[in-house]
């Protein structure tokens, strides 16, 4: 999915100047990395918060359009008021296409209906982790990772080394190999399994 932000240069600064975007329909913001001297911006709120409601724009590789400019850039922090829908600063970095990022990207869990032990054993299956630290470059930066878990049965767990991951993709461990998904069976399979054995 591709993501356009147009942006304005932001003259005034400080915590006054920035009520008054907000209230003017504006978010402040700035751009940084690559090497260049940070640029403090100016988004139109409406734009940029549609944009943060989905899920890819968080995990993609976006153009803000400045001043007839087009840079590559990350979401790597925003604000957002604590009760009302507004998003009140944003930072973005600039991203090299020939340096690798550091990046967490979410994982989408498919055929969990169909799997055996949950088809037919009446199992759950527990997500561990929804999201997964990676290095790529740019251009192979995935929206989401795909876990199929058309193939897991009761006891089961599903770990990292485990996953298909896109080309160029790999995933930042941080000690052992952790499990993803893990299926379990029911309270009541359970002791029903256990009653049918007794008997």
């Amino acid at each position: 999915m591709q993501f356009l932000l147009n942006a304005q240069k932001r003259t005034l600064q400080g915590s006054s100047a920035s009520r008054r975007l907000r209230r003017a329909g504006k978010v402040p913001g700035i751009i940084y990395g690559a090497g260049q001297e940070p640029e403090v911006v100016e988004f139109d709120h409406n734009q940029l918060y549609q944009g943060l409601r989905k899920e890819a724009f968080h995990a993609s590789v976006l153009t803000i359009e400045l001043e007839g400019r087009k840079q590559q850039v990350l979401l790597r922090d925003f604000q957002v008021h604590a009760y009302k829908p507004l998003c009140l600063h944003a930072d973005f970095q600039r991203v090299d296409p020939n340096q690798k990022l550091h990046q967490k990207v979410p994982l989408h869990f498919v055929n969990q209906d169909v799997a055996p032990a949950v088809k037919l054993g009446g199992a759950q299956i527990a997500h561990v982790i929804t999201e997964l630290e990676i290095n790529c470059l740019p251009a192979d930066l995935p929206e989401f990772i795909e876990v199929d878990l058309k193939d897991m049965k009761v006891g089961e767990s599903l770990h990292v080394s485990q996953l298909n991951l896109p080309k160029g993709v790999v995933v930042v461990m941080h000690g052992d190999d952790q499990a993803v998904v893990t299926c379990v069976a029911k309270k009541g399979a359970a002791v029903a399994d256990e009653g049918e054995t007794a008997a």
